[in-house]
């Protein structure tokens, strides 16, 4: 930052950034405090170097919160228990296995966890069968991050999103769901047109013929 930038010439943006070219770097400096702000190196392995003219001090905090913002979404995983024990009904293991493919579909890295309680821990096998049966289920929507892993009285698994396969999938739904609209337009009934004025018209009476006035008379 402005006297600590030892190389020169520099490639310079100014404040109001826009690209002023390549320039001598004691020039730039000169220009940053005329506007009250600082000359900050930015790309310091370009040739030449680029730098800003900015408030180094919100220049600094800004970069502080994209940093933060960064690690929270890299740290950022959900866990799926499959039970306290190995007992658990197949149908409550496919309510977890749900969950952790929408955890999977919206982004997340899922860490699926099977505990072992008692004397399950003599048959740790069926565990690592279970967690099997759990990369088979989900293959299509993810990837193994980290392999089961046995510590203490449980064993645990990463997986992540593949991108590509969600991304595929998600384009399927949407394919489907135009087709059904399509095809619930297309079967939809056609309103009949409204019948012309001429046709709802009241049908008149017949005038009186000549003859028929004489027999009245």
């Amino acid at each position: 930052m402005n006297d600590q930038i030892r190389k020169s010439p520099i490639r310079l943006i100014d404040e109001t950034e826009t690209m002023v070219g390549v320039v001598d770097t004691r020039e730039a400096i000169q220009r940053a405090e005329a506007a009250g702000l600082d000359l900050v190196e930015v790309s310091p392995d370009s040739d030449p170097p680029v730098c800003r003219i900015l408030d180094f001090g919100k220049y600094r905090y800004e970069q502080s919160k994209k940093e933060r913002a960064s690690r929270t979404k890299t740290a950022e995983q959900k866990e799926v228990r499959l039970g306290r024990s190995m007992k658990i009904d197949p149908h409550d293991i496919e309510i977890r296995l749900n969950q952790a493919r929408k955890f999977l579909m919206d982004g997340h890295k899922v860490q699926i966890v099977q505990n072992f309680r008692g004397r399950e821990m003599m048959h740790k096998e069926r565990g690592f069968d279970r967690m099997k049966h759990v990369t088979e289920t989900l293959q299509d929507v993810a990837r193994v991050d980290m392999p089961p892993k046995l510590a203490g009285r449980r064993i645990t698994m990463i997986l992540s999103p593949d991108k590509n396969k969600i991304d595929r999938i998600k384009a399927s739904l949407e394919s489907k769901a135009k087709n059904e609209k399509k095809a619930k337009d297309a079967a939809a009934p056609v309103e009949s047109a409204p019948l012309e004025a001429a046709d709802t018209a009241p049908v008149e009476a017949p005038e009186a013929t000549a003859a028929e006035d004489t027999a009245d008379a």
